[in-house]
């Protein structure tokens, strides 16, 4: 795993990122943008987990693809270029089949974005973002980001302790059950009793209440203004290439798209300069890096 510089930027402008991407990803049903942002968002989750990402974008992100690109002509025959019949005698057209395809690699894209932004946004950012306007969800929506990990570690402490107490004879598989639901037991009263205590801290803390200040570590800066401004213009090519229908893309009834031009190239463009802002920026702080390394 590397040091993101994309992970140091203010809350704002990362939740702006994922914002842009993703509403563009999820409308705009051009192979051309998808396929940018399934890249970028592949590249950018790879370059953030290694190893883990590359395991992850090919055991859970490919099969939902696959999954997702055989049902679509399987049960959609709409289309005038018929490929093959099935057994029953329905159609498999062209058109369902490139429909399908672009289906799913739009969901692997938003399912890995989904996943970059889980390791890029933490609980204290939500709660730098949302903490004034919206204090009361903002706190359960920080809590319940903490709930699954913390949930898990507790399991595996509360697990080995038990072993450990009365380790069980033999293999039964009652026993086993006896043991797993003894640990979810203890595991779901701690988890209960945490949050009760939470919520019951961050209230005698005075946390809601109208004229309190609160201490944040994050700093709009000159980087974050730069990188807001680069966002927002690309955001604003891309819409403007979708408002003048150079990214249009029809499937049905037959496959029609605005031929290439120098708006469809442009708001392509636009588009994947607002996906690679993440990519470019650790590249970016990688060169630096090394030059600073060089001079020593």
């Amino acid at each position: 795993m590397r040091r993101d510089a994309f992970n140091f930027v203010h809350p704002a402008v990362s939740m702006l990122f994922f914002l842009f991407v993703t509403l563009i990803t999820a409308f705009v049903l051009n192979p051309v943008i998808t396929g940018i942002s399934l890249a970028a968002a592949c590249v950018y989750y790879i370059m953030i987990k290694g190893k883990k990402g590359v395991l992850f974008c090919i055991s859970f992100a490919l099969p939902v693809m696959l999954l997702v690109a055989v049902i679509n002509p399987l049960f959609n025959h709409a289309g005038t270029k018929i490929l093959f019949y099935l057994w029953n005698g329905n159609a498999v057209t062209l058109e369902a089949v490139l429909y399908g395809v672009n289906s799913a690699c739009m969901f692997a894209a938003l399912i890995i974005w989904c996943a970059c932004l889980t390791s890029v946004m933490s609980a204290d950012k939500y709660v730098c973002l949302f903490g004034r306007l919206i204090p009361t969800l903002s706190l359960l929506f920080s809590m319940v980001l903490r709930f699954v990990p913390r949930l898990l570690s507790r399991i595996r402490r509360v697990s080995a302790a038990q072993l450990g107490v009365a380790p069980p004879i033999g293999k039964s598989p009652v026993k086993g059950v006896k043991h797993g639901l003894s640990v979810v037991s203890v595991t779901v009263s701690w988890a209960l009793e945490s949050a009760v205590n939470m919520s019951d801290s961050m209230k005698s803390r005075g946390y809601g209440l109208k004229g309190r200040t609160s201490y944040s570590l994050f700093r709009f800066d000159g980087r974050d203004l730069v990188l807001t401004a680069v966002l927002v213009v690309s955001f604003a090519a891309s819409c403007a290439a979708c408002a003048l229908k150079a990214v249009w893309f029809r499937y049905y009834p037959s496959i029609k798209f605005t031929p290439p031009g120098f708006f469809p190239i442009a708001g392509c463009a636009a588009f994947a300069l607002l996906c690679f802002v993440p990519v470019l920026l650790n590249v970016k702080e990688d060169i630096t890096w090394r030059i600073l390394r060089s001079r020593i």
